[in-house]
């Protein structure tokens, strides 16, 4: 029979690998600074600066996130007429409405201060992510569109009881790269509201 401390401790050194692995992953991207305004659990009410981002399309009915992520890779890879490879950043944007479906990078700041070099693909667009008061509902695990769907009629409720209106489409945010153990991975739904609320 197998000692039970031995399980203990393997199951302790498991979560510290992937605990390492995660903070490391996650913690080498530039991330935007954002300032809570409230906090209640896994809800918050953030105030976020301007971000400059580049856009790509979700192809397909279902938003095709595979196609978009490779588009604005190869962007960020040298794909541009600089041909300078820029910084992966986090978290990654994603809009799945009816109306809209992309996905969008942040642009580091260094890069936004040289000059962000033109995309060599027309499907990659440049623009401003304006400044902006959001609401956000954070879970962890894997990403799927159910999950999603369930995390904005979470947030949805949240708002209501709070008085709080949304003013645009509610977005998704990736912040880990896949590698990332499913527990300790960081999703979250958020949607621009009211600067006074």
């Amino acid at each position: 029979m197998q000692n039970p401390l031995f399980f203990w401790l393997g199951g302790v050194t498991l979560l510290a690998i992937t605990s390492c692995a995660s903070a490391i992953g996650r913690g080498k991207y530039e991330s935007p600074d954002y300032v809570t305004v409230v906090s209640n659990g896994s809800f918050e009410v953030r105030d976020y600066p301007e971000v400059v981002v580049v856009s790509a399309p979700m192809k397909d009915g279902r938003g095709n996130q595979n196609s978009a992520f490779m588009t604005l890779f190869r962007y960020i890879s040298g794909d541009n007429e600089k041909s300078r490879k820029i910084a992966m950043t986090t978290p990654v944007f994603g809009t799945l409405t009816d109306a809209e479906r992309k996905m969008s990078f942040v642009v580091p700041a260094d890069v936004v201060k040289d000059g962000v070099p033109e995309a060599l693909n027309s499907q990659v667009v440049i623009s401003k992510r304006k400044a902006g008061r959001f609401a956000v509902y954070r879970y962890s695990g894997r990403w799927s569109e159910a999950r999603e769907k369930q995390g904005r009629e979470k947030l949805q409720a949240w708002m209501i009881e709070r008085g709080l209106e949304a003013m645009g489409s509610f977005e998704k945010a990736s912040y880990d790269p896949p590698f990332t153990p499913p527990p300790l991975r960081r999703n979250e739904v958020l949607v621009r509201i009211g600067k006074g609320t």
